[in-house]
């Protein structure tokens, strides 16, 4: 009995954290069939799965504002959009951090920060955090490469953007490139995960 009291504990402490518990299981694996969403964006429009056109997937990843190792992406990200949304993969990023833990992460900073940088690609938020937690993204930034196929989305890739956030001129394995070169060549992907590195979500207190 003396050592069940720290064991319960231990249990209803997890219990009352849901979020991490959250962030660290489930989610999509390759092959998986993504789910739709339909997410407000920085220019006021809305972006969805199901409202791409003359598409043949799209990049999904998961983004933010303050996250230094995103900073350091931003512009590789911009590249990739450019040079794959004309080839039917458009990057589509969202910001699943709750505003109330992360204010540099609210709504309206991310429309200074968009227009800041010049995205091109649609940038969305995803306050309730119902698709991230779909998906089971941990860090940011966190891709997922998805191809069309009929009316559905299959997930093809899952994990960092390449191997070296610090310096793009030093990558030597550009993952998610690589991923998209495969799928527009119908070739297979050699390597369909990878470990993302960057910052934790920022999970709502209140998340269930």
């Amino acid at each position: 009995m003396k050592n069940f009291r720290p064991l319960f504990l231990l249990l209803f402490s997890i219990l009352l954290t849901p979020s991490l518990a959250l962030a660290q299981n489930g989610g999509y694996e390759v092959g998986d069939t993504a789910m739709n969403f339909d997410l407000p964006t920085v220019d006021g429009s809305q972006v969805s799965l199901d409202g791409l056109e003359n598409n043949q997937g799209a990049i999904v990843i998961f983004s933010c504002n303050t996250c230094p190792y995103v900073q350091a992406y931003e512009d590789r990200m911009i590249e990739l959009h450019q040079r794959y949304a004309p080839k039917g993969y458009p990057i589509i990023a969202i910001n699943s951090n709750d505003s109330a833990v992360s204010p540099g992460d609210s709504f309206d900073a991310m429309k200074k920060r968009a227009q800041e940088k010049g995205f091109p690609f649609a940038y969305s938020y995803d306050e309730s955090q119902e698709v991230i937690k779909t998906y089971g993204a941990t860090r940011t930034p966190q891709a997922y490469l998805l191809e069309k196929q009929g009316d559905e989305y299959l997930v093809r890739y899952i994990g960092a953007i390449d191997n070296n956030y610090q310096d793009a001129a030093s990558v030597s394995e550009p993952y998610l490139a690589n991923a998209v070169d495969a799928l527009l060549e119908g070739s297979e992907i050699n390597r369909q995960t990878t470990k993302a590195i960057g910052c934790s979500i920022k999970w709502s207190r209140n998340s269930e």
